[in-house]
């Protein structure tokens, strides 16, 4: 009588094993601090730089050999009006947000919850919207907002920034409100609810992180606008934040101003980076919001 015996698997020693999961947490980490320092080092030589005084400016170690405030003092500097520069940006963006979010919820709500033709269509051409830079629409934009006297006003900021801003809310609130189960609303309509009332007191509350998202990202991408801020508006008062760095003059016109440059640099970044450290939570729950079931 023949037996038949199963082959032998053969497993790695634990040793074996542990110092190969070792090497791989190693690699990951390497690999994570390499991205981080890649993605740090720009700022952190605009921060360091913003520390230096002007006759140390060129200077390539990594801390100021002299810690001086002087760059600051420039940026604030009463003839420069970066105060009111900051606080049109917040103006401006804080607006774009607002409307972007309005018109974003609709739109996202009416295409991916309700039956209606070409609707995959009329989401492709929102999104194709988004594609042309920003600097093709400049000229058009000039020349209409001079004809009906909109040059140096917000209007001439926000509304070509919600060219850009409501393709973006419409995409990422589309697609998480794709997610959210249809049945929700058909129990709240069976309970007695209007269209409009699930929509607002159940589908809205369960699209928050999504909203929440959208509204950092929108908000950050108003912020940091440049060339429509520069292109429409030339009054100082007027003027954002991006716009006044560019602007910034030294003692004389040859000279570049650096120092005061990274300072307003750091200045118009931090309100970001306390933001995103902040809402970090909210932002990656929104964005991943969907992606499991």
């Amino acid at each position: 009588m023949t037996t038949i015996t199963a082959p032998t698997v053969r497993t790695a020693p634990p040793a074996k094993r542990r110092r190969k999961g070792t090497g791989a947490a190693v690699l990951r980490y390497v690999g994570i601090a390499i991205v981080a320092v890649y993605c740090l080092a720009p700022f952190y030589w605009m921060l360091v730089s913003s520390f230096r005084r002007s006759g140390d400016i060129f200077d390539n170690s990594l801390l100021p050999t002299t810690w001086s405030l002087e760059s600051y003092a420039q940026v604030f500097d009463s003839s420069t009006m970066f105060g009111t520069a900051l606080l049109n940006s917040l103006i401006v963006a804080s607006i774009t947000t607002a409307l972007a979010l309005v018109l974003g919820i609709f739109a996202a709500y009416a295409i991916a919850r309700l039956n209606f033709p070409f609707k995959s269509s009329i989401l492709a051409i929102v999104i194709a919207t988004s594609m042309f830079p920003g600097i093709s629409v400049v000229v058009p934009l000039l020349r209409l907002f001079s004809d009906i006297g909109w040059i140096n006003t917000y209007q001439a900021m926000i509304v070509p920034s919600l060219s850009f801003a409501i393709p973006l809310a419409v995409w990422n609130l589309t697609t998480f409100m794709k997610q959210l189960p249809f049945e929700l609303e058909q129990a709240a309509m069976i309970d007695g609810c209007t269209k409009w009332q699930a929509f607002r007191l159940v589908l809205l509350p369960l699209a928050a992180p999504g909203v929440f998202t959208t509204a950092i990202l929108t908000f950050i991408h108003s912020w940091n606008e440049f060339i429509i801020a520069l292109s429409m508006v030339n009054d100082p008062a007027i003027q954002t934040a991006t716009v006044a760095i560019s602007k910034f003059t030294g003692a004389s016109d040859f000279q570049a101003p650096y120092g005061a440059q990274m300072a307003a640099g750091v200045v118009v970044t931090i309100p970001l980076v306390i933001m995103i450290l902040l809402f970090q939570r909210r932002i990656v729950e929104g964005l991943t919001s969907g992606a499991t079931k």
